[in-house]
């Protein structure tokens, strides 16, 4: 018969203090950086055009360092270079922010330009 603890002595003895080097780790699944990196993306854009699709992300994860390419659509005209800018500065605020991983690099690539018409404006050619 196996006897039985009443616990009152478990307490009594000093616990054992782990270094923090052995205790474990934490690891960031890449599908998380993803999301990380698409939302910081919509964030940064602002609002587009319905027809839009949402930015999207890919992410390679090594030892804690992050590459990142995100896929935009913008509307057009538009400052292109400046809103690709914003788009790699705040996906690198937040990915760094949020899992604290280092983002040497953020691919920004335009998939598509909706033409943002004026109101009442003729569509095609003119002389």
């Amino acid at each position: 018969m196996t006897p039985v603890s009443t616990g009152a002595g478990e307490l009594d003895r000093p616990l054992s203090v782990v270094p923090p080097g052995e205790r474990g780790a934490t690891r960031i699944a890449d599908r998380v950086v993803v999301k990380i990196a698409s939302q910081a993306a919509r964030e940064a854009v602002g609002t587009l055009p319905p027809d839009a699709g949402r930015p999207s992300a890919s992410v390679v994860v090594h030892h804690e360092v992050a590459h990142v390419r995100v896929h935009i659509e913008l509307d057009y005209p538009c400052d292109i270079g400046a809103r690709c800018r914003k788009v790699r500065q705040h996906v690198v605020e937040r990915v760094g922010g949020l899992v604290g991983m280092q983002v040497p690099e953020v691919v920004v690539q335009v998939e598509r330009l909706h033409l943002d018409a004026a109101p009442g404006a003729v569509q095609g050619r003119t002389r």
